[in-house]
């Protein structure tokens, strides 16, 4: 056995002993454990050994997990310096690269941040709204009516055309179905567990899982370098993000390389599409198992004028926003956000030495009963007439590091579910028990998410 395979087998080692208690188990059956049943995995832990506790894996071997709101503000509001969210996110280096904002640290994230943030708010991101409700509408037109089908492609279908128009400024054509196919093949190959098992990163050809992936990739760099240099070439002024991206300048007056713009744009397209598409299945999901908030929506929704939803309208809907809002707390598509410590620092009363990873967990916290009362208990209402703590529900992660695309998301979702419910209600399809299962780094509902679309 080599060097390697001996320390993932392991027992604990005695350094670990002035961490948080946890299992026992070698690395590796933690690292598996958490990769097929990563919510019942959280949990039977908390359970055993209290919050917070330590995890071994096999490439991270001091994790130490929190669930309380104060040593979740502890981490978030820490020195960023010290605090590297970037090498937490090291196994999406291969899907990413190097340069994008979710693996840079210290003052280079600082400065991709502020370059890329513009784009994604204000009267820029409103800008896209019509965009959001004309591709639904295309979609939803596509939708079988009264009998089943898996909506979870779907909504990918939909909120990947949505960053391409948006991002990509392509609309229509042989190049938008190019495009669309190029990075669909990609995220199909990402989705598999070499992500999060560094030693099962092997080519062994075109029909291995990994060498799928290296392939998918190759296709779609091929895809991003193409549109950059289109964009390089032509003298039309444009209003999508990637001509935005390419005008922007860093405090230095120098411009994104096109190696930048690749890896900024692979980490739009895998964290504006993938995870938003995810959480619009687990809506269905919930409005299906909840009636009564189903019909709540729709009231909402007829209060509105005209026959279909402006991209305006869907800014003025509290109860779908609120039903979001606890989808997310419920059904977080991301189980954890991490941070690397580089100098040894104090969090939540245990003294943790450099080297480990601080992790908040979002499905913990979520589920804490101390912070949501009758957590599993799915509540819109929770959210109405309330700013919720950034430290109790934090779906796109926090501090300094959350997700630049959280408003665009969320005004996205807003848009989609609203054109889709204005003339339609769901219902569930026979014979199906929804679970989470794992779809590379998301919670994802299982078989796709079936369901039943009628007309009201």
């Amino acid at each position: 056995m080599t060097t390697a395979a001996r320390r993932m087998f392991r027992p604990r080692e005695r350094e670990t002993r002035a961490l948080p208690p946890g299992p026992s188990w070698p690395p590796a059956a933690q690292l598996t454990a958490w990769m097929l049943r990563p919510y019942p995995t959280l949990q039977h832990i908390r359970r055993r050994y209290g919050a917070p506790f330590s995890m071994r894996f096999p490439n991270y071997p001091h994790i130490v997990t929190f669930d309380d709101p104060e040593h979740v503000k502890e981490i978030f509001t820490g020195p960023w310096r010290e605090l590297h969210a970037g090498q937490a996110n090291e196994t999406l280096r291969p899907l990413v690269g190097t340069r994008s904002l979710l693996l840079l640290d210290g003052e280079e994230h600082v400065r991709e941040r502020k370059l890329l943030l513009p784009p994604f708010h204000g009267e820029r991101m409103q800008s896209y709204g019509e965009t959001m409700r004309e591709v639904t509408a295309e979609a939803l037109r596509r939708w079988p009516v009264g009998r089943p089908f898996a909506v979870q492609p779907q909504t990918q279908a939909i909120t990947l055309d949505i960053i391409l128009r948006t991002v990509f400024g392509v609309s229509e054509g042989e190049e938008l179905e190019r495009v669309r196919q190029g990075i669909d093949r990609l995220v199909q190959g990402a989705s598999n567990p070499a992500f999060l098992v560094p030693w099962l990163q092997r080519d062994l050809g075109p029909r291995s899982p990994w060498g799928r992936f290296l392939r998918a990739r190759e296709a779609a760099d091929a895809l991003l370098y193409e549109q950059i240099e289109a964009r390089r070439a032509s003298a039309a002024e444009r209003d999508d993000v990637l001509s935005m991206m390419m005008t922007a300048r860093y405090e230095d007056g120098r411009a994104m390389t096109p190696r930048e713009l690749r890896d900024e744009l692979m980490t739009l397209l895998v964290a504006g599409h993938e995870t938003t598409a995810t959480s619009l299945a687990w809506v269905f999901h919930h409005l299906i198992e909840h009636p009564h908030v189903q019909a709540r929506v729709h009231a909402e929704l007829d209060g509105l004028p005209g026959d279909g939803v402006s991209a305006d309208g869907a800014h003025d809907l509290p109860y779908l926003d609120a039903v979001i809002k606890e989808t997310m707390r419920l059904s977080p598509v991301i189980a954890s956000v991490g941070r690397v410590l580089s100098a040894p620092r104090r969090i939540g009363g245990w003294d943790l030495p450099a080297g480990t990873m601080a992790v908040p967990s979002i499905y913990l916290v979520h589920m804490n009963p101390r912070v949501w009362p009758e957590p599993t208990r799915f509540d819109p209402e929770r959210h109405l007439g309330l700013r919720t703590s950034p430290y109790t529900h934090f779906p796109f992660g926090g501090g300094i590091r959350r997700c630049i695309g959280m408003a665009f998301a969320l005004y996205e979702m807003r848009v989609v579910l609203a054109t889709v419910l204005k003339r339609h209600g769901v219902r569930a399809a026979p014979g199906v028990r929804i679970v989470p299962r794992r779809r590379s780094v998301t919670m994802a509902p299982s078989q796709d998410m079936p369901l039943v679309l009628e007309r009201r």
